[in-house]
């Protein structure tokens, strides 16, 4: 009976011991999962050489922006058709020295030239109406010249005889109806005489509106033949001013209508760069700002004449004339790029601008620290330029960041700097 009751105490207190190990071993499981949980995973590596690491330092620095063009002529002649034509010959080519009187190429039209022989046949028919009218005008203006004339001289006789009869009524040599008859005849002479030079002044005053119909007519005849004789002048297309002939869109037997674009005459002399400004740098652009204009063969300067009331993909049109000596090579249509001083910012905290920093944001930094780590830091900047950007807070003169690209970092707040 003792031995069966030892080994029943034997079995309870392994039991117990069981269940006491269980538990400690549970609980250190338990212990080890915490604490490797809360253990930082490691920072990863990044090599010095592939990241770009700048100090951020305090001073002036000048703030711009920059973007690309084109070298344009300020001067350009578009020469278009003013008729209908087909292109016979193309005398010169683009890049040709041309005159105002040089002729680019030469255009035929039969129906024009049968036009103008049309139209300077009407004009000569006008003429000779108008001629012809006026000639008759002035024959009967003559013959009322005529008549007034006769009447005048009929009583000025009467008048004459008047006074005659009167000096010889007073003798008693003529009796009185005599008298009177003479005083009729010279008063109905007066008469005819004062409606005679009425009519020659009205006569003499209508000419003018009477012969303006036909006057119109031959102004209107000679306008159209001026026309049409232009028109023909037209068929061979000149420069019309001093440049280079920078284009030729059409070919020998190309039917051509009026209005159409036969060439384009440029003064090379005379450029401005017709730059693209991102929509987003372009709030501060004034006119009248300098800007220097690099055409990779040297750099002149320049001041913002026009800035485009709208943008278009994304940018700006902004015009820059150029006030200095062009350098060697400069031409129209070559590439260049542009910088526009907007303001110098004073005693400001800057570094180089990061790869994805914008004005008046907050980003995420990666500071360097004096353990070769880098740890992410919220910094707020300012304005920016071409390659600075202002910082408002987060770090200090003196700091290194990086400004490399890092979103390959992001879920890390901290690497390691190697190298």
């Amino acid at each position: 009976m003792v031995d069966i009751a030892r080994s029943s105490d034997v079995i309870k207190k392994k039991k117990i011991r069981r269940i006491i190990y269980g538990t400690v071993t549970l609980a250190v499981i338990v212990l080890i999962t915490i604490g490797v949980s809360k253990l930082k995973p490691a920072a990863p590596s990044v090599e010095r050489g592939t990241v770009w690491i700048d100090t951020v330092k305090r001073g002036d620095i000048p703030r711009q922006v920059r973007g690309s063009g084109t070298l344009v002529p300020e001067e350009i002649q578009w020469i278009p058709a003013t008729t209908q034509g087909r292109v016979e010959r193309i005398l010169l080519r683009p890049g040709a020295n041309v005159t105002p009187d040089s002729v680019i190429l030469e255009l035929s039209n039969p129906e024009l030239q049968q036009s103008v022989r049309e139209a300077q046949l009407a004009y000569q028919s006008a003429q000779a109406g108008f001629a012809n009218r006026k000639q008759e005008l002035e024959s009967s203006l003559l013959n009322q010249q005529g008549d007034v004339a006769g009447v005048e001289a009929a009583y000025k006789n009467e008048a004459l005889n008047l006074e005659a009869q009167e000096k010889l009524f007073k003798d008693g040599l003529v009796s009185e109806i005599q008298l009177k008859q003479s005083r009729s005849r010279a008063e109905e002479l007066q008469n005819r005489l004062s409606i005679g030079r009425k009519r020659l002044e009205m006569q003499t005053g209508g000419i003018r509106s009477q012969i303006a119909p036909q006057e119109a007519e031959v102004d209107q005849r000679r306008a159209a033949y001026d026309l049409r004789v232009r028109q023909l002048d037209d068929l061979k297309v000149k420069a019309r001013m001093n440049g280079v002939l920078q284009l030729v869109p059409v070919e020998v037997g190309s039917q051509v209508a009026p209005g159409t674009n036969l060439a384009r005459v440029a003064n090379p002399t005379n450029l401005k760069a017709e730059l693209r400004i991102a929509e987003t740098q372009t709030k501060d652009i004034r006119i009248g700002q300098v800007a220097d204009i690099d055409t990779r063969n040297g750099v002149v300067k320049g001041r913002v004449a026009r800035i485009d009331p709208a943008s278009a993909g994304g940018t700006v049109g902004v015009d820059v004339i150029l006030e200095g000596v062009l350098p060697p090579g400069a031409r129209p249509d070559l590439s260049v790029d542009g910088t526009i001083m907007l303001e110098v910012l004073t005693n400001v905290m800057y570094v180089g601008r990061p790869a994805f920093g914008q004005e008046h944001s907050t980003v995420g930094l990666f500071k360097l620290n004096a353990d070769g780590e880098a740890v992410r830091t919220n910094v707020k900047l300012g304005r920016s330029s071409v390659n600075q950007i202002e910082i408002i807070d987060g770090l200090q003169p003196g700091d290194q960041v990086i400004l490399s690209d890092m979103s390959a970092q992001d879920s890390f707040d901290r690497i390691r700097i190697a190298g």
